[in-house]
């Protein structure tokens, strides 16, 4: 898409707006002197309001990103997951609800599971599986 206006301009808006390059374009091709198609403009902010409204816990602390996995240890976590799936017998999802008490264990991770049960190990989880389903 031809324009006149230059790359880091165009760049800029995109920025500045959190917009794509055809959107950006678009914005700079407004004809501003007729009127038409003009851009919403964010209403001017009074100062002495906002201030008036901010809380004292204004600052909050952002999360960090979660880490992502390489595809390398997603499949060794899959695999160990599998593993001790087959330790524990492998158990259907009514068999993982009946020994941990909740339909929301069937998502967790062996060492979630290990957690919910105060266990040491994920690997514990698992080995005691048949003995916490026989219990219950």
């Amino acid at each position: 898409m031809k324009n006149q206006f230059g790359v880091s301009k165009v760049n800029e808006v995109m920025r500045s707006r959190g917009i794509t390059r055809k959107s950006a374009v678009r914005f700079l091709s407004r004809d501003r002197k007729t009127g038409g198609t003009k851009a919403a403009v964010a209403p001017a902010k009074d100062v002495k309001i906002a201030a008036a409204n901010d809380k004292p816990e204004a600052a909050k602390v952002a999360k960090a990103a979660p880490k992502l996995l390489t595809p390398e240890q997603r499949g060794a976590a899959r695999a160990e997951g599998l593993r001790l799936h087959k330790l524990a017998g492998r158990p259907n999802k009514d068999q993982i609800v009946a020994a941990y008490g909740t339909p929301k264990a069937y998502g967790w991770t062996w060492a979630q599971r290990a957690k919910s049960v105060s266990l040491a190990t994920a690997e514990v989880a698992a080995l005691k599986f048949q003995e916490m389903l026989a219990a219950k």
